[in-house]
């Protein structure tokens, strides 16, 4: 799904409506319609009562449109409009003259106080303010209205996008935006959808009407959804061979944990068979972890990391036989002999190969030596790695993620996994897709880890599709880490508990549609 302009979404709708002779006013009607069946589908309740709080503009008039399916299904609907009736004009005046009840007109802000209860004595609040055409500032009524509903203690759905939002915006923090619970949009997705901290609950996207051939962008992003190889089925003769056999190469004393959980991911997502190196010493360790896992051992210097011959000919030759893809990385450690190793590694490994962690750090200030032209290569920085990288300052990275993500892969040729807030997966043709799965439970130790291996895990089993073994790994590997968080905290939340979510988070994405493409499913939390 493609994210686009507020300018590229109004040209969306009017193509709809003058090249394709969809009326303006059935695609409000969708819209509205469309809020209503969501809140009908999850708030459930006969004896609620819900607020649909409208400006005068198209919002409102989606808003209208809720109102009336809402009343039509019983609920006890009341609509407050932030205008006077005969300032409504167009589509939304025909929706304002179809509501089977009169709206509560309120022109001042004096007023509006006045009728507090309309916020506080309600169970749901549908912000239909402003929409994507709007600007900031909220005008003074807007804002107050705006302030009411963030005081109120009622549930919030907002239309569209939240109320204070200019929909262009990459902004994380968004001070003034609508307090919103859920939000429910249309036909695509705009930057502040994706990029900004709106809400912890569940965005939608439906369709309205609008042909999928008119929708186009020039932001160059399109939303990580889970690819189809994710729904791809396993024939019944099948054997371990099919599914390739993933190496991954990491640890040192002290550090077992992180090879080892890179490895489980790659066996629990799907790999025919693992292969875990690492430092002689530890291999006890990190063997123990699974009967499943088979294991090789490498040499080590005397701070109990790989060693500089460790991984060069003919011991390199060994360890890549009858191997389908390779991971280098997590828990290395960063001495001299290491970075060598990873470096001699990297050079002569033909397969295609994913590089985390310490495998990234023996590269600082080194990017030149990094090249997929010649095989496939997936990097996964987090920006201080990726700040390492390039030179730049992490805050540099993170005020200019898309741009420095797409430049670097197509640079040095390779797929960019840029970890973080909405991580960016990036390839070599310059394609970016934004990330919404995931939640701050994973900024844990072992998080990165367990992505590589799942990364690592498919790229084993989709070898020929290996931009969508990445883009798929992403996206389980933050599904499975919100499905986690279902009876616990994303203080208490480790690592390795999203293993257990891998089975819940590939059913829950190969379920057949309900007319929404949930961009964000929500996070539930104890």
């Amino acid at each position: 799904m493609k994210i686009v302009t507020a300018a590229e979404m109004r040209e969306i709708d009017r193509a709809s409506s003058e090249k394709y002779g969809i009326p303006s006013l059935t695609l409000m009607e969708n819209a509205g319609s469309a809020v209503a069946r969501f809140i009908l589908r999850n708030r459930s309740g006969t004896k609620q009562r819900i607020s649909v709080v409208c400006g005068k503009g198209n919002n409102g008039g989606d808003g209208f449109v809720a109102a009336r399916r809402l009343h039509e299904q019983g609920k006890d609907v009341v609509v407050v409009l932030l205008a006077r009736p005969e300032d409504v004009k167009g589509d939304a005046k025909q929706n304002l003259e179809r509501l089977p009840f009169p709206p509560i007109s309120i022109t001042s802000t004096a007023e509006l106080e006045s009728r507090e209860a309309l916020f506080t004595k309600t169970d749901l609040i549908v912000d239909a303010i402003f929409g994507t055409g709007f600007h900031p500032p909220l005008p003074p009524l807007a804002a107050k209205a705006v302030e009411l509903i963030g005081k109120s203690g009622a549930k919030v759905i907002s239309v569209d996008l939240p109320s204070g939002i200019d929909a262009d915006s990459f902004a994380v923090e968004q001070p003034a935006a609508c307090r919103s619970d859920a939000i429910v949009t249309f036909t695509a997705l705009k930057p502040a959808l994706v990029f900004a901290a709106l809400t912890r609950g569940p965005i939608g996207v439906s369709p309205i009407g609008s042909p999928e051939e008119i929708v186009t962008s020039k932001l160059g992003l399109e939303w990580n959804s889970p690819p189809a190889i994710l729904g791809t089925p396993r024939p019944l003769n099948s054997h371990k061979g099919l599914y390739g056999h993933a190496l991954v190469i990491g640890g040192s004393v002290g550090k077992s944990g992180a090879p080892a959980m890179a490895s489980m991911a790659a066996l629990r997502i799907g790999a025919g068979l693992v292969t875990c190196a690492v430092p002689k010493s530890i291999l006890p360790i990190v063997g123990a972890y699974t009967p499943e896992l088979m294991t090789e051992a490498l040499d080590e210097n005397a701070s109990g990391r790989i060693s500089a011959s460790a991984l060069q000919e003919p011991i390199l030759k060994e360890l890549l036989d009858r191997k389908s893809v390779a991971a280098i990385g997590p828990g290395l450690g960063s001495d001299p002999d290491t970075v060598n190793a990873v470096r001699s590694f990297v050079a002569g490994c033909q397969l295609p190969l994913v590089i985390d962690a310490d495998g990234l750090n023996a590269f600082a200030g080194q990017s030149k030596l990094l090249n997929g032209s010649k095989r496939l290569l997936v990097l996964t920085p987090h920006p201080g790695e990726m700040s390492r990288l390039t030179g730049n300052k992490v805050s540099e990275i993170e005020n200019n993620r898309i741009e420095i993500a797409r430049s670097f892969a197509r640079e040095h040729q390779l797929i960019l996994v840029l970890k973080g807030w909405r991580t960016l997966i990036a390839d070599p043709a310059g394609n970016i897709w934004v990330n919404t799965t995931g939640n701050p439970g994973l900024a844990k130790g072992g998080s990165g880890d367990v992505l590589t291996g799942i990364i690592a895990g498919l790229m084993a089993q989709f070898p020929r599709q290996i931009v969508d073994a990445v883009r798929a790994a992403v996206y389980l590997h933050g599904f499975a880490a919100d499905l986690a968080l279902r009876g616990q905290t994303e203080q208490t939340m480790l690592a390795t508990d999203i293993f257990s979510r891998f089975p819940m988070a590939l059913r829950q994405v190969l379920r057949p549609s309900d007319g929404f493409t949930w961009i964000q499913r929500g996070i539930r939390r104890r």
